[in-house]
């Protein structure tokens, strides 16, 4: 493969609505294309921040379910919506594209909507009305009418959870990787996505939670209905603009493949020489580059050399060729180390999204017990604590954009200042500080003789909102810039898998921990349904050392990793012969890469 075409093979392969080739850089992609899946992110934060974040008070007040069972059934659906984000980057990558992926379940989400709002409308699909925190008998809902909400809150799961990693990866495609104006922008994106976050969550927790409380539960659904279908309009109306990234066939079988071909030759001997394995053999110089797709290149490492057998070919004096489950290329174990190395920075992060399932279910709760008055006659609703944070972030993300990331750019010569992994355990460590806030005020309101006002739990909200800024993006940014062709939307679904195992272990921590504490005599610490007799300060000091814990534990497993040290071929003028290339180009090159190798090397070790 001569130079030229090792530039060709690198460069980006994207096509328009049509499906025509993207020639004209000018005229698809960019920030001018991006602003319309910034507009569905709002508006679609917007619609599941009202739902989800007010939910239990209407799955309490509305279906009467207990307490502790109306906490897990919010945490298992919001835990459902990001577990479903694997589901939603799987079809996108291999099947369906991400803006199909994204329009299609749109749809499902806002039927999910409809339903809820149909069902908090009409008397005869719920349970009788009643006052849950008094003596006072208060049938839960059973039958045709639990089936409605459940129904009706996982087709929103569904919807939402294949819209989300589609969301943040279609908008980075918008930016060409080989660009370097635009490579710059992309971190920029992410920020502006985060902003577009936090302004549908603000929205959410004041004007929508306002309505639900103050208007009915059925209006509040029917706007977050009305929401949902204006994101639908935005994204539909950047189609002519959008860079799309067709997608390449399933994406598990060539994973799959890796295993099966490194188990058949478990008993082969490694080769000391790495050019020897299958698929690191090309002309590119010095033979460091294994190409994956049409448009990466990448580097062979050391990590996981047992996968490697999987590229060792059988030398039997025939021609024959092996099967693909017994032969694999360099490439596709590289993207398998990938997954692999990654998998110990995704785990670290559970526990920091458990601390958020509580600033969902019990904080809520508290602010319920507290003196919400501001007036004489305006009360602030209790979900509409969660929009503190988001005030406060829209002004702190543009800061950090501005301000935070050019200089930091000055001293660590990285476009977005720190590295993603810094980025992430700065907010790790700010966590555990939201628990220990929400600790020691839950003690003081307890026994507080009076109603303690609700912006004493306001510390918590901001504490957890600082700390999202640094994990939610510098996560959502290391798995995208990690990520191989055709796998941009499943990795980033990882982000949101985050979130669905720390909202499940929130509702598993609840269960052992009523479970463990409980006596003959007494419940445990959160078995009751009235929070001044259960002992959630403690719960709070329990999820404060685990996040104490887990930090420490992700500081070990961010020094051990390091990122894939791929490069792409560097641009070469490929009007010149391959003869010109031999002159002296190729020297030129060979050095510039093994220079960069070694660069690559030292600057990515995260701390």
């Amino acid at each position: 493969m001569s130079i030229s075409e090792a530039a060709e093979a690198v460069e980006d392969i994207s096509v328009d609505w049509s499906s025509r080739p993207c020639c004209k850089p000018t005229k698809h992609g960019g920030m001018k294309a991006a602003v319309f899946v910034l507009g569905l992110q709002g508006f679609e934060m917007m619609a599941i921040a009202a739902v989800g974040n007010n939910l239990i008070t209407y799955v309490l007040n509305e279906m009467h379910f207990p307490l502790s069972k109306s906490a897990n059934i919010v945490t298992n659906f919001i835990g459902t919506v990001f577990l479903l984000s694997l589901f939603g980057g799987f079809l996108s990558d291999s099947y369906l594209g991400s803006f199909w992926t994204m329009l299609i379940f749109g749809f499902v989400e806002l039927s999910g909507f409809i339903l809820l709002s149909v069902q908090a409308h009409l008397p005869q699909l719920r349970p009788p009305s009643c006052k849950v925190m008094s003596s006072e008998y208060c049938q839960e809902a059973k039958g045709y009418k639990a089936l409605i909400f459940f129904a009706a809150i996982y087709l929103v799961a569904l919807g939402s959870g294949c819209l989300k990693p589609n969301i943040i990866s279609h908008g980075a495609d918008q930016f060409r990787k080989e660009d370097s104006k635009q490579s710059k922008k992309l971190s920029t994106y992410f920020n502006c996505a985060y902003f577009s976050f936090c302004m549908g969550e603000l929205i959410a927790l004041t004007v929508l939670v306002w309505v639900q409380t103050h208007s009915g539960m059925d209006v509040g659904f029917g706007v977050s209905a009305a929401a949902m279908t204006l994101g639908l309009i935005s994204l539909v109306s950047g189609t002519s603009l959008y860079r799309n990234k067709p997608p390449r066939g399933s994406i598990f079988t060539p994973i799959a493949q890796v295993f099966v071909a490194a188990f058949t030759k478990r008993k082969q001997i490694c080769p000391s020489n790495t050019e020897m394995l299958h698929g690191n053999r090309n002309n590119v110089p010095n033979h460091l580059f294994v190409t994956m797709s049409p448009n990466v290149t990448l580097l062979h490492t050391e990590k996981f050399r047992f996968l490697d057998k999987a590229c060792i070919k059988t030398e039997d004096g025939t021609e024959r060729t092996e099967s693909p489950w017994r032969l694999c290329t360099v490439s596709q174990v590289e993207q398998v180390k990938i997954i692999i190395s990654v998998v110990p920075i995704f785990a670290c992060t559970i526990i920091f999204n458990t601390i958020l399932a509580q600033l969902q279910t019990f904080s809520v709760q508290q602010g319920s017990t507290m003196n919400a008055r501001i007036t004489g006659s305006f009360k602030i609703p209790p979900a509409s604590l969660q929009a503190i944070p988001y005030i406060m972030l829209i002004f702190l993300v543009p800061l950090y954009e501005t301000v935070f990331v050019p200089t930091a750019r000055k001293v660590t010569g990285r476009d977005s200042g720190i590295s993603p992994l810094q980025r992430v355990g700065t907010g790790l460590f700010i966590a555990t500080f939201s628990m220990v806030s929400a600790a020691v005020i839950e003690r003081k309101r307890r026994n507080s003789a009076e109603a303690l006002s609700i912006f004493w739990i306001a510390p918590q909200f901001l504490i957890f909102g600082l700390s999202e800024m640094f994990t939610a993006v510098g996560l959502i940014e290391f798995f995208y810039k990690q990520s191989l062709e055709g796998m941009q939307s499943f990795l980033t679904a990882m982000t949101y898998c985050s979130y669905s195992f720390g909202f499940y272990l929130s509702s598993l921590l609840v269960s052992l921990v009523n479970k463990v504490t409980s006596t003959s005599s007494r419940g445990g610490w959160l078995s009751d349904n009235d929070l001044n007799k259960d002992k959630l300060d403690r719960f709070y000091w329990l999820l404060a050392a685990l996040s104490l814990i887990n930090f420490f534990n992700y500081l070990f497993w961010s020094n051990w990793y390091c990122y894939n040290p791929s490069l792409l071929a560097p641009a070469t003028n490929t009007t010149n012969s391959p003869h010109q290339a031999e002159d002296g180009k190729v020297v030129d090159l060979e050095n510039n890469m093994q220079q960069q190798r070694r660069q690559l090397q030292v600057s990515f070790k995260p701390y």
